[in-house]
């Protein structure tokens, strides 16, 4: 490997380390996070071409957060707003931005701004996915099943509209803090959703996913460590992804909680969020909703045997979520632990009221969860008919192979 070549990897490791503060600082700096893009960039390109002569510098962090600052003064000294722009970056040279408590505020500010409620769901998350998970937008397009083009419109009308809207790069008012947060911690765990249980396409995970939203709930952590919620958040995913590697057999093919080797799940992944989950609920305000929930995947990763989990309590602490957050889909999932503690004809009887929730009408594990149920009381050809609506709802196509094979077996039994 020539020396150009093994340069050219250095700078790219320190990208990827370095790219979300950079671009955090540069907005501070510039008051646009499209701007502050655009010069880290050139930053970037910067950097390949002169560290190959002068060699990596003993701080690349700041070298980029120089050189981008540089081309932030060129850039504003182009535009016609020149004396009000000026005095920003001016004033904001005089902040070390190397400073510990700079970087983390810088990186809050930016969470919050990628989040911003102006924007809509998906521009949060193609725009969080960009700035602070730098995926491209080739590689969040490929995770989303969408096109390339859609993505890209998606995160340039998200910067137009936070340009439009003149969002301060600044925290929120204590507030407006809490519901802004729910904001971010909504997109977060968009993110992990999509990747531990895709909607569609051939993959039934898309673990990078995963990946880039425990990433980002760590860094919201250390930035926000009095959060009750946000160590809630961090803790469910880290309990739930500690189960990715045992979701696939080996042919690829879904494996259901019931029939995962356990001897598969991350140990470390586990006690991370356990950790995650004390500190929750060590917190003034207790265990919010992704704190129960939480508690409710630590119940199934503390239990040796699918048989040894505690459906009682899974029932008790779905009831809690419930009396916070209501929701159908909470229901089902209620139902379903009602089913495992009570008996599948209880389960059904919790399903009962949920039949006639238009939420459900292209939902399809509402019926997949009632052909269980039905199989367990031995009402075969009814589970068949629910096991038919659930393939015709389903959109992931490792989850319909495995709900046509599901189906089979029915028929077999029949």
């Amino acid at each position: 490997m020539t020396t150009a070549d093994t340069v050219r990897r250095e700078v790219e490791a320190v990208w990827r380390i370095e790219a979300a503060r950079l671009i955090a600082g540069l907005t501070r700096s510039v008051g646009d996070v499209g701007v502050a893009e655009d010069i880290a960039q050139e930053a970037l390109v910067a950097a390949l071409e002169q560290w190959p002569e002068t060699g990596v510098p003993r701080n690349p962090a700041a070298w980029l957060m120089a050189v981008g600052k540089r081309r932030g003064v060129d850039r504003i000294r182009r535009d016609r707003t020149l004396e009000q722009k000026l005095p920003t970056l001016a004033a904001s040279d005089e902040d070390d931005a190397s400073e510990p408590t700079a970087v983390k505020d810088d990186l809050l500010r930016l969470i919050f701004i990628a989040c911003h409620p102006v924007l809509s769901p998906d521009s949060r998350v193609a725009l969080t996915l960009r700035l602070l998970g730098r995926l491209s937008t080739d590689e969040i397009a490929r995770a989303f099943l969408v096109q390339e083009s859609t993505v890209a419109q998606r995160i340039s009308r998200a910067k137009r509209s936070l340009a439009a809207a003149r969002v301060p790069f600044e925290l929120p008012p204590e507030d407006e803090r809490r519901q802004r947060l729910a904001s971010v911690l909504e997109v977060i765990y968009l993110i992990f959703n999509e990747g531990y249980a895709a909607t569609s396409g051939s993959s039934w995970t898309r673990a990078e996913l995963c990946d880039n939203a425990q990433r980002l709930g760590r860094v919201l952590a250390e930035l926000l460590p009095d959060e009750s919620e946000v160590h809630g958040l961090v803790a469910l995913m880290e309990l739930q992804a500690s189960r990715l590697r045992a979701r696939h057999g080996p042919d690829g093919r879904p494996v259901l909680l019931p029939d995962q080797d356990r001897s598969r799940w991350d140990r470390l992944l586990i006690r991370l969020g356990l950790a995650a989950l004390d500190r929750a609920a060590a917190t003034v305000s207790g265990l919010g909703p992704y704190g129960i929930q939480a508690a409710i995947a630590a119940c199934h990763a503390t239990a040796r045997t699918y048989e040894d989990t505690d459906w009682e309590s899974i029932v008790a602490l779905y009831d809690a979520l419930l009396a916070l957050t209501p929701s159908a889909v909470i229901e089902l999932n209620r139902a379903v632990a009602v089913g495992k503690a009570s008996g599948p004809q209880a389960g059904l009887d919790a399903l009962a009221h949920l039949v006639e929730e238009p939420a459900f009408d292209t939902y399809h594990l509402l019926p997949a969860v009632r052909a269980d149920l039905l199989t367990q009381l031995g009402r075969i050809d009814d589970a068949g008919a629910e096991l038919d609506r659930a393939i015709h709802l389903a959109r992931n196509e490792a989850e319909k192979e495995m709900l046509r094979a599901r189906a089979d077996a029915l028929a077999r039994r029949a």
